[in-house]
């Protein structure tokens, strides 16, 4: 699978919409229909106008009997349930990479990224490549059982696929992958417990908050993410919360932080990504229909996805016309 390849080169690669309807790491009910709205919004169809051959596996179902998790020390609400949804997205994920295909995980909250980056972590790490992930939210999600105020494991994807311990029992002895501290960005943060702040400080996580984005630009900020990942030869997953965005524009979620991203702020991250061609897997969350309004939000989120695979307003003059002073209006 060439993840360095640009769209013109990839438009026929194919693409693996995995289903996860959790709604069990989150504070508020709803985000269950979350994939079902994407798809009501026309996310396979979209992608599939783009020339990818795409498999819609469907949403998952948690199995009868759910494993047993040591109790931790702290709050971790729902753990069992949480663990059985990352040990089934984890094998889904590692699945889609293994037949060379790009896996796309719509939720659902964002502790079903526990499993899906887990999945591809595992991947990279038996083929020799460098993960890296970029986390587009408006929280750092780095809490542990020992630390979050709210036991919400929504709030501590970040920290279980960083390796911090408390988490250890939600996948046990199962296979998984971990992501480096330091290959982990976290971008459009502007909601940080104050535990979390110290645990940041302290993994050396590349913070990158709504003042820096305000100040220096998305496009140079994301420009220094990409770089890395490709002097690296890595691959990038992309972990992307609606409440990246400003929610006078995206209202559907349940953890709405006022001074989001705006719509162009959004569509550049993912134009930028599609540029650089070194995404390798997707994971859309958090999208919960009950609190939208008339489906923006996910008509919203499958225009971004859109830009991340091509979707252009116009197609980009080539340096030469541009350096020759060819460009035209």
């Amino acid at each position: 699978m060439n993840m360095h390849s640009n769209f013109e080169d990839t438009h026929k690669q194919k693409l693996t919409i995995i289903g996860a309807p959790i709604e069990e790491g989150a504070g508020r009910l709803g985000a269950l229909m979350g994939p079902a709205a994407l798809r009501t919004a026309g996310l396979v169809r979209t992608l599939e106008e783009f020339g990818h051959p795409v498999e819609d596996r469907g949403d998952l179902q948690l199995p009868p009997v759910l494993p047993v998790v040591p109790a931790v020390d702290g709050l971790a609400h729902h753990i069992e349930r949480i663990a059985a949804w990352s040990r089934m997205l984890s094998s889904e994920t590692y699945d889609a990479m293994t037949k060379g295909t790009f896996p796309i995980t719509l939720g659902g909250d964002h502790s079903l990224s526990m499993g899906s980056v887990s999945g591809v972590a595992r991947y990279c790490e038996e083929h020799g490549r460098e993960l890296f992930v970029l986390w587009l939210d408006a929280h750092s999600d780095f809490n542990t059982p020992a630390t979050s105020p709210s036991g919400n494991m929504h709030g501590m994807s970040a920290a279980l696929l960083c390796g911090e311990p408390g988490l250890e029992g939600v996948f046990g002895e199962e296979p998984r992958g971990f992501v480096k501290p330091e290959n982990l960005h976290l971008f459009g943060i502007r909601s940080i417990d104050a535990t979390e702040r110290v645990l940041l400080r302290e993994r050396g996580i590349d913070v990158v908050d709504m003042r820096r984005i305000d100040e220096f630009g998305v496009a140079k900020l994301m420009r220094r993410i990409i770089e890395r990942v490709q002097k690296a030869n890595g691959i990038l997953h992309v972990s992307f919360d609606v409440d990246f965005i400003d929610p006078s524009l995206a209202p559907g979620v349940g953890t709405t932080v006022p001074g989001g991203a705006t719509f162009r702020e959004a569509h550049l991250v993912m134009e930028l990504l599609h540029d650089s061609g070194v995404v390798g897997s997707l994971d859309v969350v958090e999208l919960n229909p009950f609190l939208d309004e008339r489906g923006r939000s996910a008509l919203l989120l499958v225009d971004l996805v859109a830009s991340l695979f091509g979707r252009q307003i116009f197609d980009k003059p080539n340096l030469a016309d541009q350096s020759a002073g060819a460009l035209s209006i």
